[in-house]
C-alpha cells in the first residue's frame, strides 16, 4: 500500500550508527509492529508516535503498520528514534512526500502532544550522521547548537511535529511556545549517570574558581601540581588531614589549559551521551574535573548500567581530572579497574548487551591520609594505629595501580607562619598556567609529527630512540632499577616526568638535573635538587 524510508541514529557508547527507519502500510486489521532489535523504552513509541501524530492533527494510518529499524543486527535503546518513526508513518501514508525525508537524519523523542523533546547523545550522533555522508539533520530545538557543531551538516531545530510536517509540506510553520527553563522538556533526560553522586562537573574559568594563592605553604606540593599539570602525570598527594591535598586538586584544573577544538568535541560527545550537558552550553571549553565518592562503585567509575554500559567518573573525566579523595577507603577492585584506563586511554566494558569502547585518557590524582587515623607519620602526635593495621591500610593502593602514579609527593603539615600568612604567598592560579601553557606549547612543537599532545602520553620506545635524555642523565634511573626502586614502566614515566620538566624549565633535552627531580618526585627519595619554581638554574 505504502512504503518510506528515513534515518536515525542509534549510540554504542560515544560511537553512532547510522539506521534506517522503513515503514510500511498494508491492508488488513489494524496493528502496529516494530522490528530491528528495540529495547523496552523504543518499544514504547508505537503509543508515544500514534498519541504524538492524532494530537499534531495528521490521521492515523488504519492499516496493518510495520516499522522496521535496519540493521537489525544492532542493539537499539532510548526514545530519539520517535521523531524518524513518525515521519517515516506520515510518508507511508502519503501526509507528505517520501522523497523530503529519505535523506534525513531525524533525532528527537515525542510528547503525546507531538512536541519534540531533547535526546541524549545529539552531538555523537550528528557527527555518526556526517561521517556516513548524510548532510542535513533534524533536532529539537533545544539542541540544536549542540547539532551546529559538526561542520558540512545543515540543521534544522523543531519544536514540534507540527512544525516539522510543515517545513515538509511547504505549508505555513505553525507558532509553538518555546521550553521554559525547569521544564522536563527543556532539560536533557537524566541528569545523572548510573552511580549517582559522582560529583561531576565542569571546570570553570580558572579566573572565577578557586586561586592556588590561597593554599598556605606546600611549595613542594605546588611544584608537583604544576608538573601534574603541563604533562599530564598522575599524583598522589599523601599527607595528614588538613595539610591541604584537596585543596590543591580543587585548584588544579585551574592550571590546565583550554580544551583544543578536537578535545572539546570528545569532552562533549562523553557528556551529552551522559546527559550533563548544561543548557546553552553545547561545547565544553574547560577541561571536565570528577570527583566521586569513596563510596562508588567499580561500575561508577568505569561504566555500566542496565543494557549497553553507560559512562562512567573515567569517561566523564576524559580531557581532565578524576580526583579520588580519601583514595584508600575505596574498594580495592574499584581501584584496580584503573589500571587498564591509566595504560590505554580508554574503557572497554563488556555485557550481555553488547561491548562498548568508551575514552578514558584522564589525570589522575589521588589524595590519601597515612593511616586510618591520619597522624602515622607526624612527629609525636600521639598514633594509636598498630603498625599491621597501618600497612593494610597503606596497601589498599597496590604496587600495580601505584607503579603507574608518575609523582608521589607527601604534603606536609602547614607551618604556623605559612597558615598566618607570616611566609611567603604561593604563586596564583594565572601565574602557574602561564607556565603550564608555555610548557604544553614547547611540548607540542616538539611532538607535532606525532600522534601525541603531551609528554605523559609517549610510549616507552619512542621515548628511548626519539626523544633520548642528554648523555649520562640517566645514570641514577640505572642504579635505582638495579637496587628495585624503579620497574621497566617506571623508567618510562620518570623519563616523560624529566622531558616536563625541561619543557618548564625551557632545556632542549633533560639534563641529570631534570631526571633527578624526577626520581625524587616518583620515589620520595631526596636526590638534593631544588623543587620549587625558580629555583632551577
Amino acid at each position: 500500500m505504502g512504503f518510506a524510508r528515513t534515518c536515525s541514529v542509534a549510540l554504542v557508547g560515544v560511537e553512532g550508527v547510522v539506521v534506517e527507519v522503513q515503514a510500511d502500510l498494508e491492508p488488513g486489521v489494524a496493528a502496529f509492529t516494530l522490528v530491528g532489535l528495540p529495547d523496552k523504552s523504543l518499544t514504547e513509541s508505537r503509543d508515544r508516535v500514534r498519541a504524538a501524530v492524532v494530537n499534531s492533527g495528521a490521521d492515523w494510518p488504519q492499516k496493518k503498520l510495520t516499522v522496521g529499524l535496519s540493521p537489525a543486527s544492532v542493539p537499539k535503546s532510548g526514545s530519539g528514534f520517535d521523531l524518524a518513526v513518525a515521519a517515516a508513518v506520515l510518508a507511508a501514508a502519503e501526509r507528505i512526500d517520501p522523497r523530503t525525508i529519505a535523506d534525513l537524519v531525524l533525532i528527537g523523542e515525542l510528547g503525546l502532544d507531538g512536541r519534540v523533546r531533547p535526546v541524549r547523545g545529539t552531538l555523537p550522533a550528528v557527527l555518526a550522521a556526517a561521517d556516513a555522508g548524510y548532510r542535513q539533520v533534524v533536532v529539537p530545538e533545544q539542541t540544536a547548537g549542540e547539532a551546529s557543531l559538526v561542520p558540512g551538516v545543515s540543521v534544522l531545530g523543531i519544536r514540534s511535529l507540527r512544525q516539522l510536517i510543515a517545513v515538509l509540506t511547504d505549508e505555513p510553520v505553525p507558532e509553538e511556545e518555546p521550553a521554559e527553563e525547569g521544564r522536563p522538556d527543556a532539560l536533557l533526560a537524566g541528569l545523572i549517570v548510573p552511580g549517582a553522586g559522582l560529583g561531576t562537573g565542569l571546570a570553570a574559568d580558572p579566573t572565577e574558581g578557586p586561586d592556588l594563592a590561597d593554599v598556605a605553604g606546600q611549595h613542594h606540593a605546588r611544584r608537583a601540581l604544576e608538573v601534574a599539570a603541563a604533562g599530564s602525570h598522575h599524583l598522589l598527594l599523601s599527607g595528614p588531614p588538613g595539610a591541604g591535598k584537596t585543596m590543591l586538586a580543587e585548584r588544579l584544573p585551574g592550571i590546565l589549559p583550554p580544551l583544543t577544538r578536537q578535545e572539546s568535541l570528545e569532552v562533549t560527545a562523553v557528556h551529552s551521551v551522559a546527559g550533563l550537558l548544561p543548557p546553552g552550553e553545547p561545547l565544553v571549553h574547560r577541561a571536565p574535573y570528577c570527583a566521586p565518592h569513596h563510596s562508588a562503585t567499580m561500575q561508577s567509575l568505569v561504566g555500566g548500567g542496565n543494557g549497553l554500559p553507560r559512562p562512567g567518573a573515567v569517561s566523564l573525566a576524559h580531557r581532565g581530572i578524576l580526583f579520588l579523595d580519601e583514595a584508600p577507603e575505596f574498594s580495592g577492585k574499584a581501584l584496580d579497574a584503573l589500571r587498564q584506563p591509566l595504560e590505554s586511554g580508554h574503557v572497554v566494558i563488556a555485557r550481555a548487551a553488547g561491548v562498548v569502547r568508551l575514552p578514558a585518557r584522564f589525570l589522575l590524582v589521588l589524595a590519601a591520609n597515612p593511616c586510618p587515623c591520619g597522624r602515622h607519620t607526624l612527629h609525636g602526635s600521639g598514633c594509636e594505629c598498630p603498625a599491621s593495621l597501618v600497612r593494610r591500610y597503606q596497601a589498599r593502593l597496590s604496587g600495580p595501580l601505584l607503579d603507574r602514579i608518575d609523582l608521589r609527593v607527601v604534603a606536609e603539615p602547614v607551618t604556623r607562619a605559612d597558615l598566618l600568612g607570616h611566609g611567603d604567598r604561593g604563586e596564583s592560579t594565572a601565574t602557574v598556567a602561564d607556565r603550564v601553557r608555555e610548557a604544553r606549547a614547547r611540548a607540542a612543537t616538539r611532538l607535532s609529527d606525532t600522534p601525541w599532545r603531551v609528554n605523559s602520553e609517549i610510549p616507552g620506545h619512542e621515548l628511548r630512540t626519539r626523544h633520548p635524555a642528554a648523555p649520562g642523565a640517566l645514570d641514577a634511573a640505572e642504579r635505582d632499577i638495579e637496587r628495585g626502586l624503579l620497574t621497566a614502566r617506571g623508567v618510562d614515566r620518570v623519563l616523560r616526568v624529566a622531558w616536563t620538566l625541561a619543557d618548564l624549565a625551557g632545556h632542549d633535552r633533560p639534563d641529570h638535573q631534570d631526571v633527578a627531580l624526577a626520581l625524587e618526585l616518583r620515589t620520595g627519595v631526596s636526590r638534593g635538587v631544588p623543587v620549587t619554581a625558580g629555583e632551577r638554574p
